[in-house]
């Protein structure tokens, strides 16, 4: 039975991203459980600004020591910004997965919203998982 951290006032996907709405911008990143997964993050591909992205599309890809995995959009939008932090130290995400945003949307689909996990449908998801 796995456990993770998951925090209130984001939204969650089965395939472990999240999204925080602040005012119209959605950030995304992975979750607790995604980073631990993973192990320690080595390379994350992310998409151009201006790309629109339709929620459940490839945003790019995250690679860690053990694995390399698709990130999925969790919101249909429009890149406006990606963390450039993140090309120099990905591994940042290892360190704080709820602060550590990956790419920011405009133009989003809060109707959308409704068909993720809140905090407690995904913890319950994740206990689930073996």
């Amino acid at each position: 039975m796995a456990e993770t951290n998951a925090l209130e006032g984001y939204f969650y996907t089965e395939k472990h991203e999240w999204v925080k709405i602040e005012g119209d911008v959605a950030l995304i990143g992975i979750t607790d459980f995604a980073q631990n997964a993973l192990g320690d993050i080595v390379f994350i591909d992310l998409p151009k600004v201006g790309k629109k992205i339709s929620q459940k599309d490839s945003l790019g890809t995250i690679e860690s020591v053990k694995a390399a995995e698709d990130l999925y959009s969790p919101i249909s939008g429009e890149v406006s910004e990606i963390n450039p932090a993140l090309a120099s130290s990905p591994g940042s995400v290892n360190t704080d997965p709820f602060a550590t945003w990956m790419v920011k949307l405009t133009g989003i689909n809060q109707g959308e919203l409704g068909s993720l996990l809140n905090a407690n449908q995904y913890k319950d998801y994740v206990s689930k998982l073996d």
